[in-house]
């Protein structure tokens, strides 16, 4: 039985799905090259620059999405009721004090990290809002859902546009404890400026909750999910290609600058001229980086799916880093606060001990210290909000 209090790392041992965890742990590597490797050099993008950034975060958010919605129930959701069990009001109820839970520690998790000053943007407490945003969705159907993955990718990039007129240019300073005493300023910064502005990465996280509510152990969904999101992320790339020497570029260049469109991008939509919209960019936020990395993110969980499923022993390795992520995710970022370090070196080191501890956690079957600490946390949460809706 699934913990409807939801999220990665609540669902016993038995009950993962070993091709989403490897697509967590394939994210977790593509988040740590960017944050230690180089992404342009004097001629152009690299290696690690034009296949991780903007993508991995992407990855890992979708996913996100995904680990919610199967830990309320996946396909089935949180109804109908079999007649001895709570009613999906009652189960809502318990999953929404479950996640609201989570919430606060994954966001508090991630102020704390910003105070160590890491030379890295520090993802965690964007996710904590994230989680609370799905909590009115945990009903919706797939279809539903990614309807409104597609609104949010269409709209919410002209919404961040027009809000940001009277706003001071992101991403500003990083959020940390020290920034809760002027909460206004704060949200701002994570709802709308900052480096993984929830606005726009709302559709990540509706894309990733339509997903979950698929089912994912049958092959047919993991080719669709390839098939599809390698279609939409070919589709954005040629889209972008296209308006940008239809006059796009030139009326960018016009407005931003000769170098504006290799400029690295930090979480928000460029201003200056309306054309930034048709931009495929990294961390740009426009719909075309949207809807290119959501396909992308899609396409790259569709092969793990297939892999897993046909090859189980060939993904432990990202399988058992993809379960205990937030650990994984505090002890790198806490790791490049203290001591640093940039390079190829520093990417094995990380990936090697983030293995080592992944294997281990897997062999001994029990949770990371952070996984572990909040889902105890969610799971006393939704006990006690099922008790008082008794």
């Amino acid at each position: 039985m699934t913990d409807p209090a939801g999220g990665p790392g609540t669902r016993p041992a038995r009950d993962r799905i070993a091709g989403v965890d490897a697509a967590r742990g394939l994210a977790l590597i593509g988040m740590m090259a960017t944050h230690v490797m180089p992404l342009h050099t004097a001629t152009g993008e690299t290696v690690t620059g034009a296949v991780a950034a903007g993508r991995a975060s992407a990855l890992f958010a979708l996913l996100l999405g995904v680990g919610i919605a199967l830990g309320t129930g996946g396909g089935r959701g949180l109804g109908p009721p079999d007649g001895t069990g709570p009613t999906p009001s009652r189960l809502h109820l318990a999953a929404a004090a479950g996640l609201a839970v989570r919430a606060l520690l994954v966001a508090l998790l991630g102020l704390v990290l910003v105070e160590l000053r890491p030379p890295v943007a520090v993802i965690l407490a964007y996710y904590g809002l994230l989680i609370l945003l799905a909590i009115p969705l945990l009903r919706l159907r797939a279809g539903v859902l990614a309807a409104g993955a597609v609104v949010a990718c269409g709209a919410a990039p002209v919404f961040s546009v027009l809000l940001r007129e009277d706003l001071p240019a992101g991403p500003g300073a990083q959020v940390g404890l020290s920034s809760l005493g002027e909460p206004g300023p704060a949200l701002v910064t994570l709802l709308v400026t900052g480096y993984y502005p929830v606005l726009t990465w709302s559709t990540y996280l509706l894309a990733g909750l339509a997903v979950g509510r698929l089912d994912l152990r049958r092959a047919r969904t993991a080719w669709w999910l390839l098939g599809g999101g390698a279609a939409l992320a070919v589709a954005a790339t040629v889209a972008s290609a296209l308006l940008l020497a239809a006059g796009g570029a030139d009326a960018i260049t016009a407005a931003s600058g000769a170098d504006a469109l290799r400029v690295q991008r930090y979480g928000t939509v460029p201003v200056g001229s309306w054309w930034w919209l048709a931009a495929e960019i990294p961390h740009s936020g426009t719909p075309l980086d949207l809807a290119q990395t959501t396909g992308g993110a899609l396409a790259v969980l569709g092969a793990a799916l297939l892999l897993g499923g046909r090859f189980p022993r060939v993904v432990v390795p990202l399988a058992a880093m993809g379960a205990v992520p937030l650990t994984l995710y505090a002890l790198h970022v806490a790791s490049l606060a203290v001591l640093g370090g940039t390079g190829p070196r520093t990417l094995l080191s990380h990936v090697s001990w983030c293995l080592a501890i992944g294997l281990v956690a897997r062999h001994l079957q029990v949770r990371g210290p952070a996984e572990a600490v909040v889902s105890a946390a969610s799971r006393a949460a939704r006990r006690v909000a099922l008790r008082s809706a008794g």
